[in-house]
């Protein structure tokens, strides 16, 4: 098992008392684009030992859809905390709970259009993200997905279109994400918490532990005082204020699985 590089990782006192995880997708599941075997399993391996698995990512609902029905999660967050999906066993239905009713999301839609076409022609290189067509809430940018990487100003460029026409917009390892409304991942998390756990999540946040790796993970790193970054997040610290508590010595999935082994060795050895 690989240590975390940190110079206080988390103790095993801490860790004993984690029931759940909160985890990114992109770059913190999966590695160069890929979901490993390694984090595949772990993910199985934490939900068959009895931990509460919970995917909070910035891709569409298209893809949550999918996510919330075959992966062994106990719920989805997506699009950055426009909604959460869950599939409810006993029913063998997949709920979902956005946070705007249809008619509203539809307004904010012809806003975001507006912004896509004044980011397209004002930062050369961008384009729409792949998975644009399978979302609900947001307009993804791609900087760096199927696009040659773009450079900071670039990005810093595509922010600043976003807040001239009021929108909220989060940069993630692939993407410049935006969208109308004072929605995050961290306000979707604590709701999906008191609705579907019963839990009130600031008295229970040390039950529970993040796991990401870039500057749209700040909210949650800055919450949960078990925050882990996979190594990767080290490319980002620069641009963050509220890093993660800890830094995992591997990248990706593999830091993934390497988190979850601790976890896992904790509860093999109690």
């Amino acid at each position: 098992m690989t240590s975390l590089v940190s110079t206080e990782p988390p103790s095993p006192a801490v860790l004993q008392r984690i029931e759940g995880v909160f985890f990114d997708l992109d770059d913190t599941f999966t590695h160069r684009g890929k979901i490993p075997a390694c984090s595949f399993t772990a993910l199985w391996d934490l939900k068959l030992a009895g931990f509460k698995t919970i995917l909070v990512t910035g891709r569409p609902a298209g893809w949550c859809d999918h996510l919330a029905r075959m992966w062994p999660v106990d719920a989805v967050v997506g699009e950055n905390g426009a909604f959460y999906f869950y599939f409810d066993a006993a029913e063998r239905k997949l709920k979902q709970r956005f946070l705007d009713p249809a008619p509203v999301r539809e307004e904010k839609r012809r806003r975001l259009d507006q912004i896509r076409r004044e980011i397209l022609a004002a930062v050369p290189g961008t384009a729409v993200a792949s998975d644009q067509h399978y979302r609900e809430a947001d307009l993804a940018i791609d900087y760096c997905e199927d696009v040659p990487a773009l450079p900071p100003a670039a990005i810093d460029r595509i922010c600043r279109i976003f807040e001239a026409h009021g929108a909220v917009c989060k940069v993630s390892s692939i993407h410049v994400n935006g969208w109308f409304g004072a929605y995050n991942k961290l306000d979707m998390v604590k709701r999906f918490a008191a609705e579907r756990l019963a839990l009130d999540l600031d008295q229970a946040k040390d039950r529970f532990a993040y796991l990401g790796d870039s500057p749209n993970d700040e909210p949650m790193f800055g919450y949960f005082p078990v925050s882990i970054g996979v190594a990767n997040v080290r490319a980002f610290l620069d641009r963050m204020r509220r890093p993660p508590a800890y830094v995992c010595s591997r990248e990706g999935g593999e830091g993934f699985a390497e988190f979850a082994e601790r976890l896992l060795g904790l509860r093999r050895t109690t």
